[in-house]
C-alpha cells in the first residue's frame, strides 16, 4: 500500500465487511487504479462529479461504494459522498398506490417506475451545491422492513461533495426496443403480465425521468457478471445473509422478526423477485459493456477483475 494511514484504513475496512484479507490485493489492483481515474476526472472537470456504478445483484457494488468514498475522502482529500438507487425506492404505500392504478407488479420493488427520481435529483443538486455550512440528508431504506426510513434517520453530508457516487442494479440502462417487449421472457412476464403492460410500462420510464437522471452521469463503471444464473445464486446468498443477521439479534429472534414486521425471503420467493430484475440485466449484460467509461468483469467467486478503461 502506499502509505501506513491508508493501510490501516483498508485493513479496517476489510475487518468491518467481513471479507478475506486477500481483499486488500483487490483494493491495491482494482479500487485504488479506480479512485484515481475518478480523482482525475474530477480536477480535469473542476467542478462536482458523478460516478455511477453499476452491477447486477450480488456484485459487489454497496463494497467497492464504500472503499471508493473512504479512499477519495480520507485520503485523497476530496469531499465524497455517496447513495444507492435502493435508497430512493417509493415507500411501500407509493408502491401499493402504483401497483393499485398501473399494474399489480410494481408493488415489489426495483424496476424502473419504483424509485422516487425527483428525489435522488433533488439530493444530487443539493450535493453540488450546497455551502461549506449546508448539509444534505441522504435517503435511506430499509430492506427487512420493504420501506424508506423515516427522514429524521437519514444521515446528513456536510458541505459541498466534490465527488458522487451513486450505484444500482439498472443505473444508466437503456430501453429496449418496442417489438423485444412483445415476448415474455420468464414465467413471471408469462403468467402475471400477459399483456405486456407492466414491462410496457418500465421501458418507459427508461426513456423519461431514469434518462435525466443517469444522462448526469459523469463516469460509468460497470461491474459485470457473469451469467444471469450467478445473480439469481448472490442474490439467494444476500437474503440469506440478512436473514440470519436479523436472526441473529438478541432483541429480535425468529418471533421478534415477526412482530417488527421484517420480510425475508425464501429460495422460491427470491427467484421469483429475481425475475422481476431478469429483462433489464440481461439488456445491460449485453450492451453496456460497449460504453461503460470502465469494465470490470466480477468471477463467479466475487473476486473482480483489472480495470479496463474506455480510450477517449
Amino acid at each position: 500500500m502506499p502509505d501506513r494511514s491508508l493501510e490501516q484504513t483498508i485493513k479496517a475496512l476489510i475487518q468491518q465487511e467481513g471479507l478475506p484479507e486477500t481483499y486488500a490485493q483487490t483494493v491495491e489492483q482494482t479500487i485504488l487504479p479506480l479512485a484515481d481515474h475518478i480523482l482525475a476526472l474530477h480536477d480535469t472537470e473542476k467542478r462536482p462529479v458523478v460516478a455511477g456504478i453499476h452491477g447486477a445483484q450480488g456484485t459487489g457494488k454497496s463494497t467497492l461504494t464504500l472503499f471508493l468514498r473512504e479512499i477519495l475522502a480520507r485520503h485523497r482529500n476530496c469531499p465524497t459522498a455517496s447513495f444507492s438507487l435502493d435508497d430512493i425506492y417509493l415507500t411501500r404505500a407509493e408502491r401499493q398506490d402504483l401497483a393499485e392504478r398501473v399494474h399489480p407488479l410494481f408493488k415489489t420493488r426495483g424496476v424502473p417506475g419504483t424509485h422516487d427520481v425527483a428525489l435522488g435529483q433533488r439530493v444530487l443538486g443539493q450535493l453540488r451545491s450546497a455551502g461549506p455550512d449546508a448539509t444534505t440528508p441522504i435517503p435511506s431504506f430499509d430492506k427487512s422492513r420493504d420501506d424508506r426510513v423515516p427522514t429524521d434517520g437519514w444521515p446528513a453530508f456536510p458541505g459541498r461533495a466534490e465527488v458522487i457516487l451513486i450505484e444500482g442494479w439498472c443505473l444508466d440502462a437503456r430501453p429496449e426496443d418496442e417489438g423485444v417487449l412483445r415476448s415474455p421472457i420468464n414465467r413471471l412476464e408469462a403468467d402475471e403480465d400477459p399483456d405486456g403492460t407492466w414491462r410496457t410500462y418500465v421501458n418507459e420510464q427508461l426513456k423519461g425521468q431514469y434518462r435525466d437522471f443517469f444522462g448526469q452521469i459523469d463516469c460509468l463503471v460497470m461491474l459485470k457478471a457473469p451469467s444471469m444464473e450467478c445473480v439469481l445464486e448472490w442474490r439467494s446468498l444476500q437474503e440469506q445473509k440478512l436473514a440470519r443477521k436479523i436472526r441473529g439479534a438478541p432483541e429480535w429472534g425468529d418471533a421478534g422478526a415477526c412482530a417488527q414486521g421484517l420480510r425475508i425471503m425464501d429460495d422460491d420467493e427470491v427467484a421469483r423477485f429475481v425475475m422481476h430484475y431478469e429483462r433489464v440485466t440481461r439488456a445491460c449484460l449485453a450492451e453496456m459493456p460497449g460504453r461503460a467509461d470502465v469494465l470490470i468483469k466480477v468471477a463467479e467467486d466475487h473476486s473482480l477483475g483489472l480495470p479496463q478503461f474506455r480510450a477517449g
